[in-house]
């Protein structure tokens, strides 16, 4: 499990539109290459609305779906890959008003298939791997939010 809080000095309402925006998110993966190809392909999704995300990860090509499960706006949602390279994954996303603009909660639950080799893997490379991506896109989310120039559109299409 993953557990990450970052701070952005905007609106609630903003961080969580940002944070189902397909745009932002192609936007904020630059490293992996990530794009989607299938369901929501831009703009926001919305509850129990899907995307398929083509990226490279360890110099792999993968594909993974995930749907939106639960849906309470402004104050949070949950992704879950419905097909993909994990045997479970389980994102939790939290908004929370904080002085001065949000406090992001995400909490991350997440196995990696093969068993035994799957769980090695997970403490020692993929849990390292997968809080360094979710640092850079809160990073990439908290840059672009606070941007005094930025879009205001709510993360629709950026």
């Amino acid at each position: 499990m993953i557990a990450l809080e970052t701070f952005i000095a905007a609106p609630r309402e903003d961080c969580f539109a940002w944070s189902l925006s397909v745009d932002a998110h192609t936007s904020s993966m630059g490293r992996s290459r990530e794009r989607a190809v299938a369901g929501v392909t831009q703009g926001q999704l919305r509850a129990g609305e899907s995307v398929t995300w083509r990226a490279t990860h360890f110099g792999i090509p993968w594909r993974m779906t995930s749907v939106i499960t639960e849906y309470t706006p402004p104050h949070r949602f949950v992704d879950q890959q419905t097909s993909g390279p994990f045997a479970r994954w389980w994102h939790e996303h939290r908004f929370e008003v904080c002085d001065g603009g949000t406090l992001m909660h995400d909490v991350i639950d997440f196995a990696a298939p093969l068993g035994v080799l799957g769980r090695v893997a997970d403490r020692w490379i993929v849990k390292r791997y997968v809080t360094g991506l979710i640092t850079d896109r809160n990073a990439w989310l908290k840059r672009e939010l606070e941007r005094p120039d930025r879009p205001r559109n709510r993360g629709a299409a950026l």
